[in-house]
């Protein structure tokens, strides 16, 4: 469904009438969006709109979302675009708690630009064993998209599933979900790993991808997953040119209007190497950082990184110059 008009919340330290999504920043003005026109800035927004924006979000596996998190990325694949093979997942997933991450992301399968479909049971091989071996010291999420890999990754102890293609790659994977009562975050992505990145394009992309997000929420109710137990990304670099990543960045807390806490993937990504001048991956530390800041400073709860460290650093001292949101 389109819309003829999006409020997005404009972000003030401390100061503002309201509180977003009973988070740790307030607001009181809105930018209003309307496609094919200029962004006016209004001082007030319709009742279901209100709501949405400033209902405080339901805690995600125990974790209030009070506070910006830290989800630990966990890649348990030899052909990640950013670590893979490069350590052991068990491991590296006690290193990313002892550095402060508040969850895990467990992953089996690479959905770089260009990558292929793994079987699941390969998929499984891989991430089964990690996600025992770290059940009951974190609250764990799976990286799959798909339904019997959601199931058997539940089953060894994962609390919630990340699905990269929000629900579009395996439309059974939501039935898996409503029956175990489980939280999913549904992401956005343009077109499939292998051929996502060869020509995306959009009419304005921060509202297509806004409107598909809601499309998705409301195919997950209507299969029986409770609106609480629903999370949106939307979808960095899935399908996306880096002036697309930019224009959702630039206005992420749009998205805070969809009632859902919002998890954010940045963490490493091509754009940041071309904008930022890092080749390799593991360069792009820095440009994650200051992406990672600059979202939490619009109320994004949920932060999907690989360097927990520098993330958990960097957030402490944004914290202490802005007063805006205590990190523990």
């Amino acid at each position: 469904m389109t819309r003829d008009a999006y409020y997005r919340p404009i972000p003030t330290p401390l100061t503002g009438r309201w509180q977003l999504a009973g988070g740790w920043t307030r607001f009181s003005q809105f930018e209003l969006l309307r496609r094919g026109e200029q962004p006016i800035i209004v001082d007030t927004a319709p009742e279901a709109v209100m709501q949405a924006l400033t209902a405080p979000r339901a805690d995600l596996l125990g974790l209030p979302l009070d506070r910006p998190r830290i989800m630990g990325i966990v890649n348990a694949t030899p052909d990640s675009f950013s670590d893979g093979g490069a350590y052991e997942p068990t491991r590296h997933a006690q290193t990313l708690l002892d550095e402060g991450a508040d969850l895990l992301d467990i992953g089996g399968e690479s959905t770089r630009p260009g990558a292929v479909e793994m079987a699941a049971s390969d998929e499984i091989a891989r991430i089964e064993p990690v996600i025992r071996a770290m059940a009951g010291h974190a609250p764990i999420s799976a990286d799959t998209r798909k339904a019997s890999v959601a199931r058997a990754a539940l089953k060894a102890g994962a609390g919630m599933i990340n699905d990269v293609s929000g629900f579009d790659f395996d439309p059974a994977l939501a039935g898996v979900l409503a029956d175990a009562g489980a939280p999913v975050c549904l992401m956005h992505a343009q077109g499939l790993p292998a051929d996502m990145q060869d020509d995306p394009h959009y009419g304005d992309v921060l509202l297509d991808v806004y409107d598909a997000l809601a499309k998705r929420i409301d195919g997950a109710v209507a299969s029986g997953i409770e609106r609480a137990r629903i999370l949106i990304d939307p979808g960095i670099g899935f399908g996306k040119t880096s002036a697309h990543n930019l224009s959702i960045l630039r206005r992420i807390s749009l998205f805070h209007g969809l009632g859902c806490p919002v998890l954010l993937g940045v963490s490493r990504k091509r754009f940041i190497g071309t904008i930022g001048g890092a080749e390799t991956a593991s360069e792009r530390a820095p440009g994650t950082l200051a992406l990672t800041i600059a979202a939490a400073a619009q109320g994004i709860q949920i932060h999907r990184v690989h360097d927990v460290a520098m993330i958990k650093q960097g957030l402490r001292l944004w914290d202490a110059l802005s007063g805006e949101a205590e990190v523990s």
